[in-house]
């Protein structure tokens, strides 16, 4: 058996039996997450929480301050932040802000993938996002929300993690990038689910990281997955026969004006103003 089938071969043995390592969220964001389910906490105390991190603090003040937000008046200190942002956004916001944590490795291969990985679920949520905002506008009553897809849109392909934490045992297979891609896209999304369960998570986010590769899942309504679809078809992350056959399926569910659109001043202005958050 080639060391690839192996490798897949223990991988599907592991999800089978419920002994595949799932990565742990960040202990900043469950302090967040925690905090933010306290129906007696107060923005005094959440900044607190989020201030035992300087650099997740750091980022906050950088988000508050975006264009990502609408704000033109800068402020300077983690209390006016989460102030600005409110306690109702604070929780999906701060852990997508701590996501970065979890994609690091000693080991230099695997370094090299998580890199590329996060680098691309950035390309990915930066397009995701600026498109519902943009879909916001349009359609006020909607009940898909930003900082909902912020989160959603870092953690759409994280099943990747165990994956490669795996493959780290087999170093040889780090010589296939196909086989990788292809343990990825046969895997990734099971293993993304179970991760978002063991997060305790909603099932907004079990069915992103479930469904956004699969070519059978076909939501009526636009949903999480939609958006985040059509920021990795964009990204060249989700490799399809005919791209604009595909997108022009969104452009009828009233999610995209056009194909034109993608190519606008006016999304690739937003598209950059989400993505500095980001950097």
């Amino acid at each position: 058996m080639s060391t690839e089938n192996a490798l897949l071969t223990i991988l599907i043995e592991k999800i089978n039996n419920d002994t595949l390592v799932l990565p742990t969220l960040p202990a900043i964001a469950v302090k967040v997450r925690e905090a933010a389910d306290d129906p007696d906490v107060n923005l005094m105390e959440m900044a607190e929480v989020i201030g035992q991190d300087p650099a997740l603090a750091a980022r906050m003040i950088k988000i508050s301050n975006s264009a990502f937000l609408g704000r033109t008046i800068k402020v300077s200190t983690l209390n006016q932040a989460v102030t600005r942002i409110g306690l109702r956004q604070i929780k999906n916001i701060a852990t997508a802000m701590a996501m970065e944590q979890l994609f690091v490795s000693q080991n230099d291969l695997v370094k090299s993938y998580l890199d590329k990985s996060w680098q691309k679920t950035l390309e990915v949520a930066s397009s995701a996002i600026a498109l519902l905002q943009i879909y916001i506008k349009s359609n006020k009553h909607t009940s898909l929300n930003i900082d909902t897809i912020t989160l959603a849109a870092l953690v759409y392909n994280i099943g990747v993690l165990p994956i490669l934490t795996e493959a780290e045992r087999h170093p040889e297979v780090f010589a296939n990038p196909a086989f990788l891609a292809l343990a990825i896209k046969k895997l990734g999304g099971k293993i993304g689910g179970s991760i978002m369960r063991a997060w305790g998570f909603t099932e907004n986010f079990v069915e992103v990281a479930e469904s956004w590769s699969n070519p059978n899942y076909h939501p009526t309504n636009p949903c999480y997955v939609d958006f985040i679809r059509i920021g990795a078809i964009e990204e060249g992350v989700l490799k399809v026969a005919d791209k604009d056959s595909l997108l022009e399926n969104y452009v009828e569910k009233g999610m995209l004006t056009s194909l034109d659109m993608l190519t606008s001043d006016d999304y690739l202005t937003v598209r950059h103003d989400v993505k500095s958050v980001f950097a």
